[in-house]
């Protein structure tokens, strides 16, 4: 498997990290892996996160879906990877894998637990402006529930587009700046059902579709499909839905 170039510093003035956000991902990084823990709203969310991903990067690469390994001879970077919740079935899908995020707790938790699985994914403490080396390199990168974290999601965007090659894809998942999503994701899930930590989210930096849009476009991608995910309640399951008001997923093609 190719091996990301050594860790260099970002150009002064350029960061897409923001320290706070760090700071409180490093403070619940041991529950990673809890389905029952702080990141339990991703292990719900991760099935149909996992569907969009496989359907869509099939299609692009005029792969079986439902193969043994529809993605083999692919090369996926997956940003701001936590422990490793995509990173690993994305491997099981037989795609060669890079994982890189901005807390150094979360990546020696990724790397514990695929060793533990039997899983060769090559994980660095590392920023994608960090990346210089590898612009045009992966296949597929995988910006999911993160960019409403960073710094400067326009940045971000541009800067994770240039990591895609031509004809190659980006799949991103995020949260909708609505009333709806206030009242849902916000106040909702880290207040009334505490589903997250109170903090957890600044509905301030939800994106919208439109803001999405722009911010690949500067980079050179495509968004050719939406989906929302909508939460069911009395089957405790998410699903795909045509809803974009609260959670997202987007999917985005290099020109």
């Amino acid at each position: 498997m190719a091996r990301t170039a050594k860790r260099k510093s970002p150009k002064p003035g350029l960061s897409t990290a923001e320290a706070d956000e760090i700071a409180r991902f490093a403070a619940i990084a041991e529950s990673w892996w809890d389905p029952n823990g702080d990141f339990r709203p991703l292990h719900r969310l991760n099935p149909v996160r996992l569907e969009f991903i496989r359907q869509h990067v099939a299609r692009n690469f005029d792969r079986d879906p439902l193969g043994p390994e529809p993605f083999k001879g692919l090369d996926v970077l997956d940003i701001g990877c936590g422990g490793g919740l995509l990173c690993e079935p994305m491997r099981r899908l037989g795609a060669a894998v890079t994982g890189i995020d901005a807390g150094q707790e979360a990546i020696e938790i990724a790397k514990a637990h695929a060793q533990q699985s039997g899983l060769d994914i090559d994980y660095h403490h590392r920023l994608p402006e960090e990346l210089e080396a590898e612009k045009g390199r992966f296949d597929v990168v995988l910006n999911m529930e993160v960019v409403e974290h960073v710094a400067d999601f326009r940045v971000f965007l541009a800067i994770s587009a240039g990591l895609v090659k031509p004809g190659g894809a980006m799949v991103l998942s995020t949260l909708n700046r609505t009333l709806k999503a206030l009242a849902l994701a916000k106040i909702g899930a880290e207040y009334v059902l505490r589903w997250l930590p109170r903090g957890t989210h600044d509905w301030r930096k939800f994106v919208r579709p439109s803001e999405l849009a722009a911010g690949l476009k500067s980079g050179g991608a495509d968004i050719t499909e939406l989906k929302g995910m909508s939460y069911d309640p009395i089957g405790d399951e998410w699903r795909l839905s045509g809803d974009l008001a609260v959670n997202y997923l987007a999917f985005a093609v290099k020109r």
